[in-house]
């Protein structure tokens, strides 16, 4: 089975530069040979007026073709609610490595992350149960957590 994820945001090319550098993914080039998403989706019919102004980059793929594809969906709505679904950037080594040597794993991507623009909005210290995690939000605020 083949399967992509769809984020539904107001500015799809914001969201790919930044997921495309999280994800260490890179923009899907547009089927057919044409220039842009944007020509491809006119070329099938979808009237201009649906795609707002964004310049068709609106896709992203996994380099090694090992992740799913992510399709951000321009949406004429900004978001206002938490998430049903998030993404966990899983960079610590897991609960098999300790928080002492997952914490500045952790800490780093967060630090990498927030220089690309996502917004740090808590973080989960529970020691006592070998958990740490930082919940952070993209730049159109989707929440995701590094792990």
């Amino acid at each position: 089975m083949d399967w992509q994820l769809v984020i539904d945001c107001r500015e799809p090319s914001r969201l790919v530069a930044f997921w495309a550098e999280a994800l260490r993914y890179r923009a899907q080039p547009p089927p057919d040979g044409l220039p842009s998403w944007r020509d491809w989706y006119l070329s099938v019919g979808i009237p201009p007026e649906e795609l707002g102004d964004d310049d068709g980059i609106d896709r992203l793929e996994d380099p090694a073709g090992a992740g799913p594809r992510i399709w951000f969906q321009a949406v004429p709505e900004p978001k206002t609610v938490k998430n049903r679904l998030h993404i966990d950037l899983k960079v610590g080594g897991g609960r098999s490595v300790p928080v002492a040597e997952r914490r500045p794993r952790v800490d780093a991507e967060v630090a990498r992350l927030t220089a690309l623009g996502a917004r740090v909005l808590g973080s989960m210290d529970d020691p006592d149960n070998g958990h740490y995690a930082v919940q952070l939000a993209d730049p159109e605020g989707n929440e995701f957590c590094v792990v």
